[in-house]
């Protein structure tokens, strides 16, 4: 009788060596925000180190639009080949909140690995009147509804930082949703929107520069890159507390030697001086994991979000 026993080892064999030889072609990241935003700052840099480290171009790819689940959702359909990868951020765990998602966010990824985490900065226009966070706290209290806040869309990192900043000082400052950080980031330097609380790694440049005075940073301690900057704890703040971080998932199913090989490099881009070097001078800690601890901090991030979603009421309308 004949049998096909013999097909198992062989195609083993050759399952190995296609694996042993990837990338035979360059990889495509998705990040699934506008350019401009921190995502977009984070995931070029990390793009070009690892195409370094790969010997192949990583093409990156900007599909945004409603707060990210284009472009992930577009990622969780691709071939599970390790050629399509998705930058993800702290706004991956908030969109099961707040949208019907059109993915399962637990099976539908395989987490590859964490990047890191930078804080949230309350920065404004340098032509609003305050020099210091209680300023604008008192500001705003004085004229509630009158200033606004630009954010990188509903459902972002901007929205959900500014509206738990909202809660937590007890002022009234009205939303302005952009089409990405990078757009509500260039209206407050305009000034057409006065505040702008989001992530430091995107600010700094411009903070720096002088077209946007920074009032607090969300770290424990002041950052090297604006120690004039205090934290928010010491601005009067201590209660508010808002991180955004990073990681590089693949759609599920990926093979793990290519899961493995990706994770290996990437915790070498990350592990190196001068990405430690890039991330500090924009106010961000490189944070490695294994894919295991990653995939559980994902998981904690999606329930700890949901709990705020919930108690400061946010609709995604």
């Amino acid at each position: 009788m004949l049998t096909f026993r013999w097909l198992a080892p062989v195609l083993f064999a050759l399952s190995f060596a296609a694996n042993a030889a990837y990338p035979e072609k360059p990889v495509k990241l998705v990040i699934p925000f506008p350019p401009g935003g921190s995502n977009d700052v984070v995931g070029r840099y990390i793009a070009a180190e690892l195409g370094k480290r790969l010997d192949r171009a990583i093409v990156v790819e900007n599909v945004g639009g409603a707060g990210g689940l284009i472009g992930t959702g577009m990622v969780a359909e691709a071939v599970p080949d390790g050629y399509t990868l998705l930058l993800i951020s702290v706004a991956f765990a908030f969109n099961p909140a707040l949208y019907k998602t059109p993915y399962d966010p637990a099976t539908a990824f395989t987490p590859i690995a964490m990047l890191g985490s930078g804080p949230v900065v309350v920065a404004i226009n340098p032509k609003v009147p305050a020099n210091s966070l209680r300023d604008l706290v008192a500001m705003a209290k004085d004229k509630p509804g009158q200033l606004n806040y630009a954010s990188a869309g509903v459902g972002s990192f901007q929205h959900l930082a500014a509206e738990l900043f909202k809660r937590e000082a007890g002022v009234d400052i009205v939303h302005v949703p952009f089409k990405g950080g990078g757009p509500a980031m260039m209206d407050v330097i305009a000034g057409n929107t006065q505040v702008a609380v989001g992530s430091l790694a995107q600010m700094v440049p411009q903070i720096q520069g002088g077209k946007l005075k920074a009032l607090a940073v969300g770290s424990r301690e002041r950052i090297p890159a604006i120690p004039d900057v205090p934290t928010l704890s010491e601005a009067g703040l201590p209660g508010y507390e808002a991180t955004n971080w990073w990681g590089i998932v693949a759609p599920a199913g990926t093979p793990r030697p290519i899961v493995e090989r990706l994770h290996r490099e990437l915790n070498a881009v990350i592990a190196s001086a001068e990405t430690r070097k890039r991330f500090e001078a924009e106010g961000a800690d490189a944070m490695p994991m294994s894919s295991a601890e990653f995939g559980r901090f994902i998981t904690t991030e999606i329930a700890k979000w949901a709990r705020v979603v919930k108690d400061a009421n946010i609709r995604a309308d």
